[in-house]
C-alpha cells in the first residue's frame, strides 16, 4: 500500500469525510510560518470533517451556542486526527507538520498560518465560492478543514475551478451584504464587522456566523 493510501484509509477509518493532497511548493511563501518549520514539505494533507445538519438547521438569524460548542468539536476532533497523520508520517520516515484546525494569529488582519480553504482547494476537494469558503459538490460548505504539511513522496490532487453555477443562496442569507456575485468581491471587513457584531450581542463568545455555511448544501 502506497503512503498516500495508506493515509487516505487511516482518516476514512478515523471518520474523516474528505481527503486531498496538494502541491504547496507555490504559495508556501504565503504561509505565516517560520521558514525553518516548512522547509522541505512541499505538499499538504488536507482532511475534512463534514458538520451535522441538525446543528446549522438550528441557525436562524446568528449562531447559536450549540452551533459553537459543534464547531469547538469539529475542530479538536480534526487537530487530533491531524496529530496522528503527523505522527503516523513520522513513524514511516518522513518530516511532518499538523497545523491547526482554527487558529487566529491576527485578529486585526484575521490571519491564520495559513489558508485551509486555498489548500482544501489545490487538494481537489471543492472550490472557493462566493462566500469565501471551500464549497464542496457533495457537501457545499458544510465542513471544517485541518491541513498537515509533509516531505512524503504523496501524489498531488488536482484543484478544482469555482463551479458554483447560479447559484445565489449564500449572497441571499449574508445578514453583512458582504457576499456578490463575483467570488473576488466579497467584502471581508463586512462579514468581519458582522461576526464581531454577533459576538457582542451575545449569540456566541466566539466570532462565527454560519448562515452562509447552513445554506450552502451542496448539489
Amino acid at each position: 500500500m502506497d503512503e498516500k493510501t495508506k493515509i487516505k484509509k487511516f482518516c476514512v477509518d478515523q471518520g474523516a469525510s474528505l481527503f486531498g493532497v496538494a502541491d504547496i511548493s507555490d504559495i508556501k511563501k504565503n504561509f505565516h510560518l517560520d521558514s525553518d518549520e516548512i522547509k522541505g514539505l512541499n505538499k499538504a494533507v488536507c482532511i475534512g470533517f463534514v458538520l451535522s445538519k441538525k446543528v446549522l438547521d438550528g441557525i436562524k438569524k446568528g449562531p447559536t451556542n450549540l452551533y459553537y460548542h459543534h464547531y469547538k468539536q469539529v475542530n479538536v476532533f480534526l487537530d487530533q486526527l491531524s496529530l496522528q497523520v503527523a505522527g503516523l508520517l513520522q513513524r514511516d520516515g518522513f518530516n511532518a507538520l499538523a497545523i491547526p484546525a482554527s487558529q487566529i494569529i491576527d485578529w486585526n488582519k484575521h490571519l491564520a498560518h495559513l489558508s485551509h480553504r486555498q489548500i482544501g482547494r489545490l487538494a481537489g476537494l471543492g472550490w472557493i465560492g462566493r462566500n469565501n469558503l471551500l464549497v464542496s459538490k457533495d457537501f457545499g460548505s458544510n465542513f471544517r478543514l485541518t491541513t498537515v504539511l509533509t516531505d512524503a513522496p504523496v501524489e498531488s490532487d488536482k484543484p478544482l475551478e469555482f463551479s458554483c453555477g447560479s447559484c445565489m443562496a449564500c449572497v441571499a442569507a449574508c445578514p453583512a451584504k458582504a457576499i456578490k456575485e463575483k467570488p473576488e468581491d466579497f467584502d471581508k471587513t463586512a462579514c468581519y464587522e458582522k461576526i464581531c457584531e454577533f459576538r457582542k450581542q451575545g449569540y456566541t463568545e466566539q466570532y462565527i456566523c454560519g448562515l452562509c455555511v447552513k445554506v450552502c448544501r451542496g448539489k
